[in-house]
């Protein structure tokens, strides 16, 4: 049999962004604000590229298949997009076209032509994709050698124990789930999720919360070794990480850097999508009570509260659940190195 390699020359993709981070960081805060931006496209999840990656992890698919796939899904995303195909109109979704800055492009495109004028469309307006993702930073490589400098990467970070709740929460409701539609393997007859490769004997042992902060801990350790090697690569330039507390008290900063290396500018919908997100805010927990958040742990900041006693409240969780002193003392090292280098106190 030939020896062959999988590829994408022809692509129609001009820009891609792709804001990414763990679980409970505020990625779903900042896409909305992008996609108010002029040539920005919905917001839109990119599971598959998700699956793909997990797989390549995984080692069940090669580099140059997961690479060419990327490049698939991003191009028929960008097409079905411009067709007005495939677009979220259920109403209380983030990604739902009644969340973007103007729903009637969505529903003028199911009207226009398509098919063969979607090229040259795509040439003449040149589109700016939209993506959300999580846990990404670990297959960077991967998206950049997939996109180039066409793509510009966001990497949102927060405190850990404003995590935490939504990750123990997805261990113990989603996980092992039907609801839970992602990779799992099996190993000695047991199916675990892709992120439990190499540590399935501890993943049997400890509880939901504990599970949460080994995989914080795993995940950190890594973005940490990824984002020194963007710094001394080509690529840095395309590479921008937001410490979610920064980012809601002077979100200006932040976003005058994303339109600039996005080459965009604002809408006349853009401000009112940074009011609509309560920033800036004088309080970081100072969130929006969304049904979606609420369901993910979130609870709304305690009055007369310092940021201090905020964290120290959030950090009863682990106590609460039974979480023994080994993971204990593995969050609050997360939570130190995070206050040390993202200082927001």
């Amino acid at each position: 049999m030939k020896k062959i390699h999988t590829s994408r020359d022809n692509e129609m993709f001009r820009k891609v962004v792709i804001v990414d981070g763990q679980a409970g960081c505020g990625k779903t805060m900042l896409s909305p604000i992008i996609s108010s931006y002029k040539r920005v496209e919905i917001l839109t999840y990119i599971f598959e590229i998700e699956f793909i990656l997990r797989l390549y992890n995984l080692n069940k698919i090669k580099k140059d298949s997961a690479i060419s796939m990327i490049k698939v899904f991003t191009d028929h995303k960008l097409y079905q997009s411009m067709m007005g195909r495939e677009v979220n109109f259920r109403f209380s979704d983030i990604s739902s076209v009644y969340n973007y800055a103007n729903p009637k492009i969505y529903l003028k495109r199911i009207k226009d032509k398509g098919d063969e004028k979607i090229p040259n469309l795509i040439s003449k307006k040149q589109p700016i994709l939209n993506f959300t993702s999580h846990d990404l930073l670990e297959n960077i490589d991967c998206l950049f050698e997939a996109y180039g400098k066409k793509l510009f990467f966001i990497e949102v970070v927060r405190h850990p124990l404003y995590m935490i709740i939504q990750q123990s929460l997805n261990m113990k409701n989603l996980i092992n789930s039907s609801r839970d539609i992602d990779i799992y393997y099996k190993y000695k007859n047991i199916e675990y999720p892709h992120f439990a490769y190499g540590w399935e004997e501890t993943f049997n042992k400890i509880n939901p919360v504990e599970k949460a902060i080994h995989l914080m801990n795993i995940n950190c350790k890594i973005n940490n070794m990824k984002r020194k090697k963007i710094s001394n690569s080509k690529f840095r330039n395309n590479f921008l990480t937001i410490p979610f507390e920064n980012f809601v008290k002077n979100p200006n900063l932040y976003l005058n850097k994303i339109k600039n290396k996005i080459n965009s500018e604002n809408t006349s919908k853009t401000n009112s999508f940074i009011k609509k997100a309560n920033i800036p805010r004088k309080k970081i927990a100072d969130g929006i009570p969304l049904d979606i958040y609420k369901r993910c742990g979130w609870q709304p900041s305690k009055k007369g509260f310092t940021e201090k006693e905020e964290l120290i409240f959030r950090r009863h969780y682990l106590i609460k659940n039974n979480v023994s002193e080994h993971y204990i003392k593995i969050m609050d090292n997360l939570s130190k190195n995070y206050e040390k280098n993202y200082s927001f106190l």
